[in-house]
């Protein structure tokens, strides 16, 4: 029975992959505003469609981690500032979506970081969370990154870094750090970032969004 559930969920991740897809925001519990950045995955999928040629529909869809919807969406986007819950059939769900070829990428809009690892934990006890390399597939696939994660909103001085829960050598979680990519995904009047800065923080979420769709 288990194998046939997660035959039926890789069928509904790969019939994502045909016609227009589709991307999530997690709405997750526990106090954090998962709403955050409302102006940046539009302005990440404009781009992507506009330069990568993809064809994600413009708006994301919201999506509990504790729902079979989940399995529609071959990325799913996770941000906040705050606190973070998962009940155990919510870390159940995102499980079996990961293992059975989803992608879950966290961003941390600066405070969500000692909350967030607690659930990772939580979700993947058996695995660590490691810090991707500078020369991974990620920060290539599209537009080069030759130093790793780029550095886009400057709070404490600390260095960005990526790190990645893998299955089989394929990124299944990516938590970006000390960077805030949806920062630099915003409408320019949000934050009034530079255009390279906006730039720099698109192009990385472009190849983002090009690997978790490619692997």
């Amino acid at each position: 029975m288990r194998r046939f559930i997660r035959v039926f969920i890789v069928l509904l991740l790969f019939s994502a992959h045909l016609g227009a897809q589709e991307i999530a925001v997690l709405k997750y519990s526990g106090g954090g505003d998962w709403y955050a950045n409302p102006t940046a995955l539009p302005n990440l999928i404009a781009f992507c469609n506009s330069n990568l040629k993809t064809n994600i529909k413009a708006k994301p869809t919201t999506v509990e981690p504790g729902s079979t919807d989940i399995y529609q969406f071959p990325f799913v986007h996770m941000t906040g500032h705050g606190n973070v819950i998962f009940e155990e059939n919510d870390l159940e769900n995102l499980r079996t979506y990961l293992k059975s070829g989803g992608f879950l990428h966290i961003d941390d809009n600066y405070g969500m970081d000692k909350y967030i690892r607690v659930q990772i934990k939580r979700l993947f006890p058996e695995k660590e969370l490691k810090e991707i390399p500078a020369n991974h597939p990620i920060f290539n696939i599209a537009y080069s990154f030759p130093g790793g994660l780029p550095k886009i909103h400057e709070h404490d001085a600390r260095p960005p870094q990526a790190f990645g829960i893998f299955e089989n050598d394929r990124i299944i979680l990516l938590y970006t750090f000390e960077s805030d990519l949806g920062d630099g995904w915003e409408s320019p009047e949000v934050h009034n970032n530079p255009e390279a800065v906006r730039l720099k923080a698109l192009r990385m979420g472009a190849n983002i969004i090009k690997y978790a769709f490619e692997n």
